[in-house]
């Protein structure tokens, strides 16, 4: 099961100045590449993360899927 919460890769936390313990939701600038960047004419990547091998796929129907 998925337990991460997208919102909380778009936003930073803040404390706000006054005494309350609120906090400010700030927008983050996300990096953002185009697919055509980064597959060049290809249907498949590889990704390395953590020493692990991951395959990013372009399907027929144009959606991108992530394997292990």
């Amino acid at each position: 099961m998925n337990t991460h919460n997208p919102n909380d890769f778009r936003y930073r936390t803040r404390r706000s100045d006054d005494a309350s313990t609120r906090f400010d939701r700030i927008p983050m600038a996300v990096r953002t590449l185009s697919s055509n960047t980064l597959f060049q004419g290809e249907h498949e990547i590889g990704i390395e993360h953590h020493g692990a091998l991951y395959r990013l796929k372009i399907t027929r129907q144009g959606k991108l899927i992530l394997n292990k």
